[in-house]
C-alpha cells in the first residue's frame, strides 16, 4: 500500500474515465455509485493503492464502457491501468508545447469523476438579455450589407437603406466592399463612396490615397493569421487588418443606428441591439475569432457582454431563410412542370430574368414579409431528410449537409462545412490571366501600382460585363478600357492597345474602334469554367459520401448564384439525383437568415465540430504502449508526459450548448494556483500534445487562494467544462470549495 504522504501528492486514483461526447457506449444495468470510504482500486501488476473520492459520484449508465480511464481496454472503470495528472503551478506555462510537469514543476491535479454530458444547460446560461432589435451584417467579400428586424414584429425584415451610386445593370441593395483611408490612414469612406471618391482623385494624389477592396479574402488565405496580420493596399502600402475589418464594422454599426434612431424618431441605444455577423463555415477558428475581434475593436459589443453578438455561419443562415420560402419566392430549377410561372424546358436564364424582372419591380419596398409558417418545399421534408445549401459568394463557395428534426424542424448539421475559394473572383483572376497573356504580365502589374484608380474602374467594366453572361448569349460583349491604360501602355511599350491584340493570338478578343475590348460569348464563359468546374467538382466529391446519399433539395444561395452559366452546370450535373432550388433575391437570402438566426439562434441544433479539443495531461507510463522519450519519474512513479487527453474529435456531432464536464483535484493541499492548457487539432487520431499540427488555444488558471476560514475538503474539487455547439467555444473552471470560477475563450489568435 502506499503511504500517506504519495496521497496528499495527488497519486490518488480517478473514478472513471475519458467516454466524453464521443465515448458514449451501450449502457448497464444501474447507476454505479461509489462510496465516501476508502476503497481499493486495482491495476496492472497487482499493485493496490487507496483511493478516497470527494463525495459520492453517480457515474451516468452512458459513460461506463470498454474504455477505461487512460484509453486502456479494461473491461470495467475500477479495473483500468492508469491514472492522469494535468500540471498545474503558481506560473504560466513557459511553452505551449513544452511538457506540462516539466515546465512547470512537481504539482499538479488529478481527475476526481469521469467525463461526462451536461445535457440540462440552463443553470450554466446566463439568462438571455432581451434585445429590442437584431441588426444583421452580411460581410461580404465582393459586397455587403445589413438588415434588421424589431424583436416585437420579427415577420419584418427590413433591407438597409437604399445606397448612393451604383453600376449600370448591377443591384445596389448591397454596396461593394470597398474602404479608403486618408493619406494619414485615417477612415474616409466606404462602398460606393469610397470607390467613387478614389475615381475622382487625380493619379498623382491617388497613390497616396490608401484603398482596399475584396480584402475578406485574406482571412480565408493567410495560414498564420494574428491580430498583427497586415493588408495590402492598392498603393502598394501595408496597413493592419484589424484596423481595417473594425472600420468597416463601426462604418455599419453607425449606418444602422442612425437609420433605427431616424425611425424611433430618437437616438437608439447601441444596448439595444443584438448584433450578428456571417463568415464562411469553411473559415478556419482563427479567422471567425478576427471577426469578433474586429467588432469588438469597432465597439459593436464589449468583450464583457460578447453575448450581444452572434458570428453566424453563412450556409446555416441561408438556410434558416430558405426553409420560410413559398413557392413564389423561389424557381426551382429541375422542375418539370411550371414553378412561379417557370416551366423546366424553358432555359434556366430565362427564368432567372423573370425572377429579376420580379425583384426590380418591387426594389423600392425594403421591408421583406416573412410568414411564421413553414414553406411548401419546406413542408415536404421529413425527419431525417438531408439537404445541401450551396453558398456560392464573391471569394467562397460553402457546401453544407443539413438534416431536419422534428417536430420543431430544428436543423442539425450533417456532414462538416466543405468548400474552397472557389468564388466569382475566380473569374476576375482568370480575366487578369487574359489580360496578362495580351499585354504583359509586366505591364498589367505596373499599372495597378501607377494608375491604382483607373484599374479599378477597369474592373468594375468588367464586373458589369460579366453579370451579362449567359449559356445561350449570342451577341459580343464589350469591356471598356480606361483612356489611360491606353495612353500608359503606349508609354510602356511603345505601341498600341491595338497592336497587342493583334500580336497575341488571342482570337476570341478583338479591338474596338470605340476603345473597347470586344469578347465573344464563349471567351467570356472561358474565363467561368476553371471556377465553375472546381464547384461541380467539389460537389461530385461531396455527394459521393455516404451521409449525403438520399438528399432531397439543393438549395444554390449567394451572389455568384445569381450566375445563369453556374445555374446550368449544377442542373446538369445534379438535376437528375436532388431538386435544385434558387430564392428568388439570392443575393439577399444569407442577410434576410442571418436576421431569422438573430432572433432564434436555438433553431441550429447540433452542428460539426471543425476540430479536436483536449488538454496536456500525464498517464502512468506503461512499458511497450507508451514512447521511452515521454518517459517523466516523479517521486519514485513513473509517468507518460505530453499525453492529449481529448475533449471531442473533429468532425463528431455536438448539440448546441452540449457541455464536457470533468473534475479534477489539486495533487498538493497547498498549491495557490492551478493551470490547465487547452489544445486543439485538425486531426482527429492525435496522442500527444507535441503532435503535428496541435496548436495551444486557452489557458485556464484558476486562483485557489481566499480559503480562510471556509472548510476545505481533503480531496478539493476543481470542476473543468467546454461548452460546445455554438461559432465560440468557451471553458469554465470551478472551485467547489469557494464558488470561484474562471472563464475562457478558445482563443486561435494569441498563442
Amino acid at each position: 500500500m502506499l503511504d500517506s504522504e504519495a496521497q496528499a501528492q495527488g497519486v490518488a486514483a480517478a473514478l472513471g474515465g475519458g467516454s466524453g461526447v464521443g465515448g458514449r457506449r451501450a449502457p448497464v444495468p444501474g447507476p454505479y455509485q461509489v462510496p465516501v470510504d476508502v476503497g481499493r482500486l486495482e491495476v496492472e501488476g497487482g499493485v493496490e493503492q487507496l483511493f478516497q473520492p470527494a463525495r459520492n459520484v453517480v457515474l451516468p449508465m452512458e459513460s461506463v464502457g470498454v474504455y477505461g480511464f487512460c484509453g486502456c481496454k479494461a473491461k470495467n472503470k475500477m479495473k483500468c491501468d492508469s491514472r492522469w495528472e494535468i500540471a498545474a503551478s503558481e506560473t504560466a506555462p513557459t511553452s505551449a508545447y513544452s511538457s506540462p510537469a516539466r515546465s512547470l514543476g512537481d504539482t499538479g491535479i488529478t481527475p476526481l469523476s469521469p467525463s461526462h454530458i451536461v445535457n440540462d444547460t440552463d443553470s450554466n446560461v446566463s439568462e438571455q438579455q432581451a434585445f429590442l432589435v437584431v441588426v444583421a451584417i452580411d460581410f461580404g467579400t465582393t459586397s455587403s450589407g445589413y438588415a434588421y428586424s424589431f424583436t416585437k414584429e420579427p415577420e419584418c425584415i427590413h433591407v438597409m437603406r437604399r445606397w448612393e451610386g451604383g453600376d449600370p445593370g448591377v443591384s445596389n441593395q448591397k454596396t461593394p466592399t470597398t474602404i479608403l483611408l486618408t493619406p494619414e490612414r485615417k477612415f474616409h469612406s466606404f462602398g460606393y463612396a469610397a470607390r467613387d471618391f478614389y475615381h475622382d482623385l487625380d493619379p498623382n494624389e491617388a497613390k497616396q490615397w490608401l484603398y482596399l477592396e475584396k480584402f475578406k479574402m485574406k482571412l480565408h488565405t493567410t495560414g498564420d493569421l494574428t491580430m498583427d496580420t497586415d493588408l495590402t493596399a492598392a498603393n502598394g502600402k501595408k496597413v493592419k487588418a484589424l484596423e481595417i475589418f473594425a472600420y468597416a464594422l463601426q462604418y455599419f454599426k453607425e449606418q444602422a443606428l442612425k437609420e433605427l434612431s431616424d425611425q424611433a424618431g430618437s437616438e437608439f441605444e447601441n444596448s439595444d441591439v443584438r448584433w450578428v455577423i456571417t463568415v464562411p463555415a469553411i473559415w478556419k477558428q482563427p479567422a471567425k475569432q478576427f471577426m469578433r475581434q474586429a467588432a469588438y475593436q469597432a465597439g459593436l459589443v464589449s468583450p464583457e457582454n460578447s453575448e450581444q453578438l452572434i458570428i453566424a455561419l453563412e450556409p446555416e443562415a441561408a438556410s434558416i431563410y430558405c426553409r420560410k420560402l413559398r413557392l413564389h419566392q423561389m424557381i426551382e430549377l429541375s422542375s418539370k412542370a411550371a414553378v412561379n410561372g417557370y416551366s423546366g424546358s424553358d432555359t434556366v436564364g430565362a427564368g432567372f430574368t423573370q425572377a429579376k424582372e420580379h425583384i426590380r419591380r418591387n426594389r423600392q419596398s425594403r421591408t421583406f414579409l416573412v410568414e411564421n409558417v413553414i414553406g411548401e418545399i419546406w413542408s415536404e421534408l421529413e425527419e431525417g431528410d438531408k439537404y445541401v445549401v450551396v453558398d456560392s459568394g464573391g471569394g467562397t463557395v460553402d457546401l453544407t449537409v443539413h438534416q431536419i428534426r422534428l417536430p420543431e424542424g430544428h436543423l442539425k448539421e450533417l456532414y462538416k462545412a466543405t468548400g474552397g475559394p472557389y468564388g466569382s473572383l475566380g473569374v476576375d483572376y482568370e480575366f487578369e490571366k487574359l489580360l496578362y497573356k495580351i499585354f504583359g504580365e509586366d505591364f498589367i502589374e505596373q499599372f495597378k501600382i501607377k494608375r491604382p484608380a483607373a484599374w479599378v474602374d477597369l474592373m468594375i467594366a468588367f464586373e458589369s460585363r460579366k453579370r451579362a453572361a449567359a449559356p445561350d448569349r449570342t451577341n459580343p460583349l464589350n469591356i471598356t478600357l480606361p483612356f489611360s491604360f491606353i495612353d500608359y501602355y503606349k508609354k510602356f511599350r511603345g505601341h498600341s492597345v491595338e497592336h497587342a491584340l493583334r500580336k497575341s493570338n488571342v482570337d476570341f478578343v478583338k479591338w474596338s474602334s470605340q476603345g473597347m475590348l470586344r469578347m465573344s460569348p464563349d471567351a467570356m464563359n472561358a474565363l467561368f469554367k476553371p471556377t465553375i468546374d472546381s464547384i461541380i467538382e467539389h460537389l461530385r466529391d461531396l455527394f459521393q459520401k455516404p451521409e449525403v446519399s438520399t438528399v432531397k433539395f439543393l438549395f444554390l444561395v449567394g451572389g455568384f448564384a445569381e450566375a445563369p452559366l453556374l445555374q446550368q452546370a449544377v442542373q446538369a450535373a445534379f438535376g437528375d439525383q436532388c431538386r435544385i432550388i434558387i430564392p428568388q433575391d439570392v443575393g439577399l437570402t444569407i442577410l434576410k437568415g442571418a436576421v431569422l438566426f438573430g432572433l432564434d439562434p436555438a433553431v441550429i441544433k447540433v452542428r460539426r465540430s471543425p476540430l479536436t479539443y483536449g488538454v496536456g495531461v500525464l498517464n502512468r507510463y506503461v512499458e511497450g504502449k507508451h514512447p521511452p522519450e515521454k518517459l517523466l519519474v516523479k517521486d519514485g512513479t513513473r509517468w507518460c508526459t505530453d499525453v492529449f487527453d481529448k475533449f471531442i474529435s473533429a468532425d463528431q456531432s455536438v448539440a448546441l450548448g452540449e457541455l464536457v464536464k470533468r473534475s479534477y483535484t489539486p495533487a498538493k493541499p497547498s498549491q495557490l494556483v492551478i493551470v490547465i492548457n487547452i489544445y486543439s487539432s485538425e486531426h482527429d487520431n492525435v496522442s500527444f500534445i507535441t503532435d503535428p499540427g496541435v496548436k495551444k488555444c486557452g489557458t485556464l488558471r484558476l486562483d485557489l487562494t481566499g480559503t480562510s476560514g471556509t472548510a476545505v475538503p481533503a480531496r478539493r474539487e476543481i470542476q473543468t467544462l467546454m461548452q460546445f455547439g455554438d461559432t465560440e467555444i468557451k471553458a469554465t473552471a470551478i472551485d467547489i470549495a469557494t464558488s470561484k470560477s474562471v472563464k475562457v475563450g478558445i482563443d486561435f489568435l494569441n498563442y
